[in-house]
């Protein structure tokens, strides 16, 4: 549903085939970061979104001996103009994006609708369908196989799976009529009984718990004195304030190839991981970010399909990355050896006595880097800048007279920002940069680093900062012209010369069009 959103934002029609009936009844995932709601930013839904989380904090880790450690946050809050990482229930999200794509004129909403198979030509996809009023076909430029672990379309193209499947159970709990009121994520690192209690909306409550293996049984349905005994620390249960309760083993699997022609896998059906870092949906909405833009890029002419064997390039990595960071926190926050945990809280708390320590841990240091190596960026080894998302600081847009998120003027395509830019001879230095970028159809944006406020021509929009948070983006940048990709992520950095901007400008069109290599250095 993001990728479809995504996509329709961007002029496509979409048809979406899901074999069940309604959306989830089941609050699967449980947290938002800030990076995913920037991607309902762009899709403009935002607003609704934020209706259905709670603004979080981040995750506190406490040791064997039930005291914390450390509570590890964003490294920069608000950077991307959202809260940093939001409990939610799945089934809310499901429901404001079925509302979005239900009024939407671009997308045909399918339930009860099962894919059986389907077959590429030169032209296109045909796509073998089934409803309860029997077969038929759908046409189709390509197939996005958003369809979760046990995927249809993975299955259907041959596609293995890298990786292991883990024997530990834990089983998850989701209760209503609760008493936490965290606006943080809880990993208890005891021994005796590892397990996560995530606090939500309007009473519900997210638990999970390590089961040993004799108490993990044959039922469908965990026994309520189970459930019960397991909560007794916390809290009293009824049967009916037990939402959702299941026994899982979890993942950690990497799809070999997310791309085969015009088919193309996001999500689970692309990327299994262990739920310790809350990185599953957000993993999913990512790859819907990066996909999409491409996927509208090729449809509209204004791309080749070459262009779409960056997303597994650019996506795959990150991906991976993420699996073993969350099986190593795993093994470690959730270890059940007490020598391993006395060992784990020593070394922890000792460095959370040195500022770097505290920096690597409050500021969650240990998680995989985003930045782009490879894919479709120019010369990462150019600027520091290139390959990372730029972030969404809060500016005054001088034509509006308005202060407002920096993505309200970037918009959702391309976008060119001179940073610095000088005098009024940047209004010659611009008229350039719209000649040599037009292909790309962006917004272009200017932003003073000095206490003045220049002329430009009228086709560039100029963003004041208004609490420094801009300048601290783009000081590395100073001179330079900034081009972001629709997805936020810098693609290049060119000086203010001429033949440097017409340079890139060169680069970034045959990268695009697909007569260039793809590499970390184009």
């Amino acid at each position: 549903m993001t990728a479809t959103i995504l996509l329709a934002s961007h002029g496509v029609q979409v048809t979406v085939v899901e074999k069940n009936a309604r959306t989830a009844d089941d609050p699967k995932a449980i947290s938002l970061d800030d990076e995913s709601l920037r991607v309902y930013q762009r899709a403009g839904i935002a607003d609704e979104v934020l209706r259905v989380i709670v603004p979080g904090t981040g995750t506190t880790y406490y040791g064997a001996d039930g005291t914390e450690i450390f509570h590890g946050g964003a490294t920069i809050p608000f950077r991307f103009g959202f809260p940093f990482k939001n409990p939610f229930a799945q089934p809310d999200l499901e429901r404001v994006l079925r509302a979005a794509l239900e009024d939407h004129p671009l997308v045909d909403l399918r339930f009860s609708t099962e894919l059986v198979a389907f077959e590429e030509s030169p032209d296109g996809i045909t796509a073998s369908v089934t409803d309860p009023d029997g077969p038929f076909t759908v046409d189709a430029d390509f197939v996005l196989g958003a369809d979760g672990g046990r995927s249809r379309v993975r299955t259907h193209l041959g596609i293995s799976m890298t990786g292991r499947s883990h024997d530990d159970v834990w089983l998850v709990i989701d209760t209503t009529g609760d008493d936490h009121h965290e606006r943080y994520g809880m990993h208890h690192g005891d021994p005796r009984r590892p397990h996560v209690i995530v606090p939500g909306l309007t009473g519900r409550c997210r638990y999970e718990f390590y089961l040993y293996p004799d108490e993990v049984g044959r039922w469908a349905t965990p026994p309520f004195d189970l459930m019960e005994r397991l909560l007794a620390p916390y809290r009293a249960i009824r049967e009916d304030e037990v939402e959702r309760a299941v026994a899982y083993r979890f993942h950690g699997l990497i799809a070999d190839d997310w791309r085969r022609g015009r088919a193309l896998l996001l999500g689970d059906a692309a990327h299994m991981m262990p739920p310790f870092a809350g990185q599953g949906l957000n993993s999913g909405i990512r790859d819907a970010a990066n996909l999409t833009w491409k996927i509208a890029s090729v449809l509209r002419g204004d791309a080749s399909p070459d262009l779409l064997d960056t997303y597994q390039l650019e996506r795959r990595p990150h991906a991976a990355a993420v699996v073993r960071s969350s099986e190593r926190l795993g093994r470690v926050v959730m270890t059940t050896n007490a020598r391993l945990a006395e060992f784990r809280d020593r070394v922890v708390r000792g460095a959370m006595a040195t500022e770097d320590g505290r920096a690597y841990f409050e500021a969650m240091k240990y998680r995989p880097s985003t930045r782009l190596q490879e894919g479709a960026v120019v010369d990462p080894e150019s600027h520091p800048l290139v390959g990372w998302a730029l972030g969404q600081p809060r500016v005054f847009d001088f034509a509006a007279h308005r202060v407002v998120p920096l993505d309200e003027l970037t918009g959702t395509g391309w976008a060119v920002i001179g940073v610095g830019i000088g005098d009024d001879s940047g209004h010659g230095t611009w008229r350039s940069v719209i000649s040599a970028f037009g292909h790309l159809n962006p917004a272009y944006v200017d932003v003073p680093v000095d206490d003045l406020v220049h002329e430009r021509p009228s086709e560039v929009r100029v963003a004041i900062d208004v609490d420094t948070r801009l300048y601290a983006e783009v000081d590395s940048v100073r001179g330079c012209f900034i081009v972001q990709r629709p997805d936020r992520v810098i693609a290049g950095v060119a000086a203010a010369d001429p033949d440097v901007v017409t340079r890139l400008s060169i680069q970034l069109r045959d990268m695009v069009a697909g007569h260039q290599s793809v590499s970390a250095a184009v």
